[in-house]
């Protein structure tokens, strides 16, 4: 039997025996913010259903409304309404990212290219996110940005005329990628990102979407500067990143039979369904299409015996939200989870690497924390057993401790469970009614 509990932000989980039912996950994150964003820039009003309910795009469209652009939500539909890709106005607040990364460091590429000063700031976890890997290439372009330590936030940008550059990411980042080809659309020439590795191509298939003139060659991506930016009216597929923790779930058990509908499935992000293919999960997709350039489809999954696996290399920035699932996931699987190359987890939300060995342990689990990931080990450990998670207000480790809870003896409690509000808000009531179902 499954027990929620609220009580003082603490949810109570019980073991469960299966999980059936059929859902739709929340909007996807990347893809909302994005359009968020775009259409704050586009001339006229834009439409964007099934808009993200994570507090993080709404930190997004926060800020788009203080920058000028007018700002109406009705239940998931977002409707935004840009003056240009001029038309923004200087904020007379400091503007707030909240918790999310991706608003800051994406917002400071358009930043760099207005014809005023802004600063921007969030939470007390954001403030120690590395902010230098935009700063550089931003600066490379000419805006001109202070931050603490050269770092983190809060930053202040004082935009201006920028110029075309070509630029390298030293590491697999698309929110870094995402920043400059903003930026450049506000610069005096073609404006081009090369990647050692691939990663989500939201960005891309955005701007293309609202008018932008972008292509690719191999690694590279160019995009020309002064699009005349048009408004759209589309809709945001379900957030994979987000049906990752009910497969999760749902694959535990041998009677589970879940159907997730309107899912994402961007090529740049459905790795993770290959992986849990490998590792002998029961998932299916159905109903393909293309919607706003983005691939959508639907997920039937059923409980299976999990192999387990490795992430590493070029893997690694493909799955780079999933980790910390996969992980949780490690006690279960024959083999055990490891994970290598993956430094980039500890400057996350939480540092994940040290929240997942901390919070596995608590539970029982056999785990090796290494500078660059973890090795946790599968069945032959022995079973999980319940214990007080503490998330580090991180929204992917609660969720992903709360399904290693479900296949646990005895009561799991997640401290500061709202934190999955970050991105999921109706996690645990959707879990509890799959659970009854």
């Amino acid at each position: 039997m499954l027990n929620f509990q609220n009580k003082m932000k603490i949810e109570s989980i019980r073991p469960v025996h299966s999980l059936s039912g059929s859902v739709e996950v929340p909007g996807d994150k990347s893809i909302s913010h994005r359009y968020a964003m775009l259409a704050a820039l586009a001339e006229g009003a834009s439409e964007l259903r099934n808009f993200a309910a994570a507090r993080d795009c709404h930190s997004t469209l926060a800020c788009m409304k203080s920058l000028g652009a007018s700002v109406e939500v009705q239940g998931t539909t977002a409707r935004v309404t840009g003056h240009g890709l001029h038309g923004l106005k200087a904020s007379w607040r400091t503007l707030d990212a909240e918790n999310s990364g991706t608003t800051i460091r994406l917002l400071s590429g358009i930043l760099s290219g207005q014809a005023f000063s802004t600063k921007i700031t969030g939470d007390a976890s954001l403030r120690k996110r590395p902010m230098k890997r935009v700063i550089t290439p931003l600066r490379e372009m000419g805006a001109e940005i202070h931050a603490w330590d050269e770092n983190f936030p809060p930053l202040e940008i004082r935009g201006g005329k920028l110029r075309g550059i070509h630029y390298e990411t030293p590491m697999a980042s698309a929110q870094v990628k995402s920043a400059v080809l903003l930026a450049g659309l506000y610069a005096d020439g073609e404006t081009s990102v090369t990647e050692p590795a691939a990663t989500r191509d939201h960005t891309e298939l955005a701007l293309q979407e609202f008018g932008a003139s972008v292509r690719k060659s191999g690694r590279t991506t160019f995009v020309r500067p002064n699009p005349a930016l048009h408004p759209v009216s589309l809709d945001v597929p379900g957030d994979l990143s987000s049906a990752v923790f009910l497969l999760a779930a749902a694959s535990l058990f041998p009677e589970s039979n879940v159907y997730i509908a309107n899912v994402g499935l961007n090529p740049t992000r459905s790795a993770i369904l290959d992986f849990f293919n490998q590792m002998g999960a029961a998932i299916t997709v159905v109903n393909l299409q293309s919607k706003g350039g983005e691939v959508v489809g639907d997920l039937a999954v059923k409980g299976a015996q999990l192999k387990g696996g490795e992430v590493s290399g070029s893997l690694v920035p493909l799955l780079i939200d999933e980790l910390p699932m996969l992980a949780a996931l490690g006690p279960y699987t024959q083999q055990g989870i490891e994970v290598r190359d993956a430094g980039e987890l500890r400057v996350k939300e939480s540092d994940r690497i040290a929240a997942l060995a901390e919070n596995l342990k608590r539970m029982g689990a056999s785990v090796e924390e290494r500078p660059d990931g973890l090795r946790v080990e599968g069945r032959s450990a022995g079973a999980l057993r319940g214990a007080d998670i503490d998330p580090r207000d991180d929204h992917r480790i609660a969720m992903a401790f709360a399904v290693a809870g479900l296949g646990a003896t005895g009561e799991t409690r997640i401290l500061n469970a709202d934190c999955a509000a970050v991105s999921y808000p109706t996690f645990f009531s959707e879990v509890r009614r799959l659970a009854e179902g």
